[in-house]
């Protein structure tokens, strides 16, 4: 019997799917196929993700996809196929441009019968050269019941041309179109490879170093606590720690910073990271399934799943359109001669037949929605691109939609706006002798418990605390060289008779510190303020994000603090996960809201928000599951950036609506009436989806 255990989800890559409205037909008919659970065609990324049942129901679908149109699943080097496929088509334009060339001389330059025999067959072969493989689609769509697409249009253009005698013309239509497909696809191609230099950052080997003896294995392989070497130029496997004194990485495919990053013995190490310095060895903390770079891998094979509203209206608006403008050509062929005849003469006759036939030859042609089609998704996915290089990665087109619209934002506090760990932010020496002062608190906080005594772990001990006591809500008392120590709250040591010098307030934690009844200083210790927040809060002001709200569990006052200090408008605090949802629902109904967290806490509001950002390094799984963007170096400086290329992707996706229709309905008004001979007017058709297609390319460009 044959297994049908549940496959995980299956992403095939394809090729020579160039038309979203293809993309949706290949979809339908694998969606037919039993035992397919789940499936998503992308003609912008080139891929079909699925989940079926079994190996047969998958070879099925395989065999589905090479039977549909010119598509191809591929096996192996897609760029070499690619670059064979192309060879290929270049070589027929050509052959098909000097016959059609040939032809025309023979035919207005050459007397005789034997040299229009000749043309006709030059032109029948040119013809032959570009339009077969259009001829092999239409009859292949014809037979499915998908009649009405570009292929459909562009034969019976063509075939027309020939009926009314027009050969050469019927073959510059074909060439012209097929010319303008491969530009497309070029076009098309280049910023799918801006998106796919991400692939690039899996590593395909590891060294990882066992008894002193080097080993080479794949990343899947890797477990954690495993100790790897990392070469200059090499990039890292998986995410861990480095064990060499020193690293020096260049982070610019992972965080879209362009600045080489320091890291010191102990500091993280983000997998997909190249090493630009010296050899260094460093520890596995995550087997590759849970690391930076298998996110966004995942992220990036998944783009397509959601749509934006533009792009869900241009499909619909596609599957509509074509049929009503062949439906208006073919009234243009047969009743406007009938009604000129009627005008003419008060006849019910045809009058002027050819005439009209080739205005309606015209206009099936430049009715062709193309510019649309291919332009808008192409647009947004030129933005994601954007995005992922300024280490932003977005899950979909829907998101970038969201965010060009939002008017309100809120922040989480601990581990977004701040670090996420205490540390010492600063020292205030009563006699200027810091490393003293630091010396004897971290040598009592050594002995506690409490979370603020990490803040102390990297200071230098140089004391022994004894007899040390916790006085619960207020410090420790301990006893240095036999001397009382008070480290603690300024009520600890009021009440053992010592005055505190309080200079300044501030959004840390203060602790004070006497010795022998004398006050020898504070140390301020907190949950250190990211060093770029204030600058991404002034700039998503500039951006017109008035309303900047704080949602935190931390208490009021703290919170007013760092809010004060980073310029943030509104803050809620001391709020329970309950609470900031609720809070998340009022927000929504002023406007588009963006929330930005890290925490499990933060996933309920996250689902609730209209698009969710989420810290991709530090931040939670299941806040980064929730998040619809993701920060991949926890880095608030590309939530602006994001922003600012989803309003650009927005606008352009609108110029290119606005434009294509404008011209697509001058350019018929224009066939209909006449004007315009056929070739002329796929020459425009050709024109204006290639003008579109190049201005979706402005996004890539951040402003």
């Amino acid at each position: 019997m044959e297994n049908v255990e549940r496959l995980t989800k299956t992403v095939l890559h394809i090729e020579n799917l160039d038309c979203p409205v293809c993309a949706e037909a290949l979809q339908s008919d694998i969606q037919k196929i039993k035992g397919v659970r789940f499936v998503l065609v992308d003609f912008v990324s080139q891929t079909i993700t699925l989940e079926v049942d079994s190996e047969t129901v998958l070879k099925k679908v395989v065999k589905t996809a090479n039977n549909f149109e010119e598509v191809r699943v591929l096996d192996g080097d897609r760029y070499a196929s690619k670059r064979k496929s192309r060879a290929k088509e270049w070589l027929q334009i050509f052959l098909s441009a000097a016959l059609l060339i040939t032809g025309v001389l023979l035919l207005y330059l050459v007397d005789g019968k034997s040299a229009r025999i000749v043309a006709y067959a030059a032109f029948a072969l040119a013809y032959l050269c570009v339009g077969y493989p259009v001829l092999i689609s239409t009859a292949k769509n014809v037979c499915r019941g998908r009649i009405f697409d570009e292929n459909f249009l562009m034969t019976v253009a063509s075939i027309g041309a020939f009926a009314l005698g027009e050969y050469w013309e019927g073959v510059l239509v074909m060439l012209l179109y097929q010319l303008g497909e491969l530009l497309q696809s070029i076009a098309v191609e280049s910023s799918r490879n801006s998106v796919a230099a991400l692939m690039e950052l899996k590593s395909e080997s590891a060294t990882i170093i066992v008894g002193g003896e080097y080993k080479q294995v794949k990343p899947e392989e890797i477990q954690i606590g495993d100790i790897l070497l990392v070469k200059v130029g090499e990039k890292a496997p998986v995410d861990g720690v480095l064990l060499t004194k020193r690293a020096l990485l260049d982070t610019k495919s992972m965080t879209g910073e362009g600045e080489l990053k320091e890291v010191l013995e102990g500091g993280e190490i983000l997998s997909g990271t190249i090493n630009a310095g010296g050899v260094y060895e460093m520890k596995a903390m995550h087997v590759y399934a849970d690391s930076a770079v298998a996110r966004v891998l995942d992220l990036v094979e998944n783009v397509a799943a959601s749509k934006a509203k533009p792009e869900k209206f241009i499909a619909k608006f596609a599957r509509i359109y074509t049929p009503v403008v062949c439906l208006c050509a073919l009234l243009l062929g047969a009743f406007a001669p009938l009604v000129n005849g009627w005008i003419k003469g008060y006849a019910f006759e045809f009058v002027r037949v050819e005439r009209w036939v080739r205005s309606a030859l015209t206009f099936l042609v430049v009715s062709c929605p193309c510019a649309l089609v291919i332009s808008v998704p192409l647009t947004y996915f030129s933005g994601i691109g954007a995005c992922a290089k300024a280490g932003v990665l977005v899950k979909g087109a829907t998101y970038l939609e969201v965010l060009a619209r939002a008017k309100n934002i809120a922040f989480d506090k601990t581990g977004t706006l701040t670090e996420g760990n205490f540390t010492v932010c600063g020292v205030d020496s009563a006699d200027g002798n810091e490393q003293e002062l630091l010396a004897i608190a971290a040598a009592v906080e050594r002995e506690s418990a409490h979370p603020i005594a990490k803040a102390f772990e990297n200071c230098k001990i140089s004391y022994k605390a004894t007899d040390v006591m916790e006085c619960a809500g207020q410090g420790l008392v301990a006893k240095i060289d036999g001397k009382e120590v008070l480290v603690g709250k300024e009520e600890l040591l009021f009440e053992h008779g010592v005055s505190v010098i309080k200079k300044q307030d501030s959004a840390y934690t203060q602790i004070f510190v006497a010795r022998d009844k004398k006050y020898l200083g504070a140390i301020y210790v907190g949950d250190k303020i990211k060093t770029e927040a204030k600058a991404v809060l002034d700039e998503l002001k500039t951006l017109g994000f008035e309303r900047r709200v704080m949602l935190t569990g931390d208490n009021h006052e703290r919170a007013e603090k760092i809010a004060k200090e980073i310029g943030m408008s509104e803050v809620n605090a001391e709020l329970l996960p309950d609470e900031k949802l609720k809070k998340a629902k009022e927000f929504k109904q002023n406007g588009g809201f963006i929330y930005v967290g890290d925490g499990i806490n933060d996933a309920p509001v996250m689902m609730a928000a209209d698009c969710a950002v989420s810290m991709g390094k530090l931040g939670s799984a299941a806040a980064i599951e929730a998040s619809d963007l993701v920060l991949i170096s926890d880095r608030l400086i590309g939530l602006p950036k994001a922003v600012k290329t989803a309003r650009k992707t927005r606008r352009i996706v609108m110029q290119n609506v606005v434009f294509s229709i404008v011209m697509k309905g001058a350019v018929m008004a224009l066939g209909a009436l006449g004007v315009l001979p056929l070739w002329l007017a796929v020459f425009a058709d050709v024109g204006v989806m290639l003008l579109a297609v190049l201005n979706s390319f402005r996004v890539r460009n951040q402003s």
